[in-house]
């Protein structure tokens, strides 16, 4: 859900090639800060049911022909198809998953930058290729979405969980902050170029939130956790894996995040990570912090491991991407895992 120029963040974005840029959620440094501080706030779980059975999943399954994946729109789009009442609508008047203009009234687009094909992993990067293999290739994926009868895509990855059906993304890419929760909800782990599936596609079946985003879009609590249904019988961590999750994490360290990001100079048909030192967010406006990072809409949600090891490719999920400043492109920031998010894990594996 990335937008033009400010910190709203949300890297929902086109899934097809050659489509209108859109950008990440983006926020405006000076936003009076709302946040509450997570390790303080009730921890309260909204939950809300995607489907109820066998004939939602394959309704859901049906819906998602490979031209509506080609065809998902741009997510600053949203604002031109909705009516309001979502998380743009209550910072800026227009409506949107996470999209916010710029306020100084013209829309500055991201300037692409060289993409970098790494033959090997870096322990620093704003934005490579992930061409290693390993398990974050099955675990990581792309999710399909529908909000308000437009459809978008975003970035998820598996999680342990007791059920083996959790994975973790962000709060927007379920939930439209005070607005509508997303239909049509499926992810593809190991998403491959020209819309591959190699490892099926997981339908949602429960939906899970923080109140401080369902209630008023706070970017500290911009996570989602997601209980999928079976895939041909069988559970998402059964057929692709799972990376492990923590919460209270130390803050700082270093952290690989992965994603699928898709406005250029990226085109959503590849995995793409970042990796470096993690900062506190310089602005105090949240509690997350911040990855050198150029990836654009479209990788909203994807992971932020720690502990990572590049020769295996897994590692201990400790956030996921969420927004960007608008005055400083080149960092992501994701929300600190704290017992919030703990919450609401334990709902979703619990589902």
């Amino acid at each position: 859900m990335l937008a033009a120029v400010p910190l709203v963040a949300g890297l929902m974005g086109p899934a097809l090639v050659g489509a209108t840029p859109t950008h990440q959620r983006e926020r405006q440094p000076d936003r009076p800060a709302a946040a509450t501080h997570p390790r303080a706030a009730r921890s309260e779980v909204v939950e809300h049911v995607a489907a109820r059975g066998s004939a939602d999943h394959r309704r859901v399954l049906d819906y998602w022909t490979p031209q509506r994946m080609a065809a998902a729109l741009p997510i600053d789009m949203l604002d031109i198809v909705t009516d309001g009442g979502g998380l743009v609508s209550g910072l800026t008047g227009k409506a949107g998953l996470g999209v916010a203009p710029d306020l100084s009234g013209a829309t500055t687009k991201v300037a692409p930058s060289r993409r970098h094909q790494a033959s090997r992993p870096q322990q620093q990067t704003a934005g490579s290729r992930w061409t290693t293999g390993g398990a974050v290739t099955r675990t990581t994926g792309r999710v399909f979405l529908t909000v308000a009868g437009t459809d978008f895509v975003c970035s998820a990855s598996t999680v342990r969980s007791a059920n083996r059906d959790v994975v973790v993304t962000a709060g927007h890419c379920v939930k439209d902050g005070t607005g509508q929760w997303a239909d049509n909800w499926t992810f593809v782990p190991g998403y491959r170029e020209g819309g591959g599936q190699p490892y099926g596609q997981y339908p949602a079946r429960r939906m899970f939130v923080a109140a401080p985003w369902s209630r008023a879009a706070d970017d500290s609590y911009d996570v989602g956790m997601v209980a999928l249904a079976t895939s041909g019988g069988r559970h998402v961590a059964d057929v692709v894996g799972a990376q492990e999750i923590s919460f209270d994490a130390p803050r700082g360290g270093q952290a690989f995040g992965f994603g699928y990001p898709a406005d250029p100079p990226y085109n959503g048909e590849h995995l793409v990570y970042c990796a470096g030192p993690l900062r506190d967010d310089p602005h105090g406006e949240t509690h997350d912090q911040g990855l050198g990072c150029d990836m654009t809409a479209g990788s909203s949600g994807g992971p932020w491991l720690s502990g990572f090891d590049l020769g295996t490719g897994r590692g201990t999920v400790t956030s996921v991407s969420s927004f960007k400043y608008s005055d400083d492109r080149r960092t992501m920031y994701g929300p600190y895992f704290s017992g919030s998010a703990k919450a609401l894990f334990t709902a979703a594996e619990r589902a």
